[in-house]
């Protein structure tokens, strides 16, 4: 399908997620033509990719063998890096936040809170460290100062400590973490001697 066309990506989208309904969320994880599949055991994952390819043979659907990466234990998506049990950003996107100098004008700051705001939740506190930041959006307040400058040398030291999450493990101690506006939940355990965090949704 030319995704030239007007509404192509939502078709698409919405093809695949028809064929791999049953799926989806259970061992299938589906973004336009990016297609994951995740396993708990090897012999689950042979079962489980038998069935994605059943369902691309039986729709006509087709998959190029050099772009497809099999029995991986770590694998880029959408620019995370996903492993056993955790999820990171990836390097090469965090350099790109590390290399951006210093705005211009509203549309490099669009552009660079754009791609550290897609890691926000990696970062405790991001809200607070990019409000110097996100205030220059205002209409007329555009005018780069010390304030701004030290956020985003803060947003970038920051990017680089920050730490993996980890899916929760509800057979370890959780505690809720209030903040101004959503509830969160964090993963109160240590492993690896790093304070690990799951990936939360604000809940309503």
């Amino acid at each position: 399908m030319p995704f030239s066309l007007t509404n192509a990506h939502g078709t698409f989208q919405g093809l695949t997620n028809s064929v791999f309904k049953k799926l989806l969320r259970k061992t299938v994880l589906v973004f336009f033509d990016d297609i994951l599949v995740y396993s708990e055991t090897w012999s689950d994952h042979l079962k489980h990719l038998r069935e994605v390819m059943e369902l691309l043979q039986h729709h006509q659907l087709f998959a190029k063998w050099n772009k497809c990466t099999f029995g991986a234990t770590e694998m880029e998506y959408l620019g995370y890096i996903i492993s056993d049990g955790f999820i990171s950003m990836d390097k090469s996107k965090v350099q790109c936040i590390m290399d951006w100098g210093t705005t211009s004008n509203l549309k490099e700051l669009r552009g660079f809170l754009g791609l550290s705001g897609y890691y926000c939740r990696f970062i405790k506190g991001y809200g607070v460290i990019v409000k110097p930041l996100t205030e220059l959006l205002n209409k007329d307040a555009w005018k780069w100062t010390s304030e701004a400058e030290v956020a985003m040398f803060q947003l970038k030291t920051t990017m680089v400590t920050a730490p993996m999450l980890a899916l929760p493990n509800f057979n370890k101690q959780l505690c809720s973490r209030q903040t101004h506006l959503h509830m969160v939940w964090e993963l109160c355990y240590f492993k690896r001697a790093d304070l690990l965090r799951i990936s939360a949704r604000d809940l309503e």
